[in-house]
C-alpha cells in the first residue's frame, strides 16, 4: 500500500473521529442543561461518526490481511490514538449521563419531598 493511501486512510479516521468527539462535547453540554433527548441525538451522532472512522480502520486491516505492506506512519500512529481517545470519551459520556439522569431523578423527589413538607407545617 503507497505512503498516499495509508495518509489517506488515516486522515478519514481523524476526520470521522474529530466529528464525534465534537458530537460528544455537545452531549456532555446538553447533559448539563439536563437535555437528554439532544444529548442521547448527540451521542448517536457521535456513534455514526466512531462507525465511519471504524469503517476506514477495518478497510486498512483487510488491505493488511490480504498481504499488503503498510508502512507505520506516524500520522496512522495519531489516527489510531485519536479514534480510541474517542471511543473511551464517548463511553465514559454514556456513564455520565446515567449519573446525570439520577442526580435528575433525586433533585425532582427531593423537591416532592419539600413541597409535601411545605404544605403540611403549613396546615399545622
Amino acid at each position: 500500500m503507497k505512503s498516499e493511501d495509508i495518509q489517506v486512510v488515516a486522515f478519514e479516521i481523524i476526520l470521522h473521529s474529530g466529528n464525534a468527539r465534537t458530537m460528544v462535547h455537545k452531549a456532555f453540554e446538553a447533559m448539563r442543561e439536563k437535555n437528554f433527548k439532544l444529548s442521547n441525538e448527540n451521542l448517536k451522532l457521535s456513534n455514526d461518526e466512531l462507525l465511519l472512522a471504524h469503517k476506514s480502520q477495518t478497510n486498512l486491516l483487510q488491505e493488511y490481511a490480504e498481504g499488503s505492506h503498510i508502512d507505520m506512519e506516524i500520522i496512522l500512529v495519531h489516527a489510531q490514538d485519536h479514534l480510541m481517545t474517542t471511543m473511551t470519551l464517548r463511553e465514559m459520556a454514556i456513564e455520565m449521563q446515567t449519573l446525570y439522569e439520577e442526580v435528575q431523578d433525586i433533585e425532582k423527589r427531593n423537591q416532592t419531598r419539600g413541597q409535601k413538607g411545605h404544605r403540611i407545617s403549613s396546615m399545622v
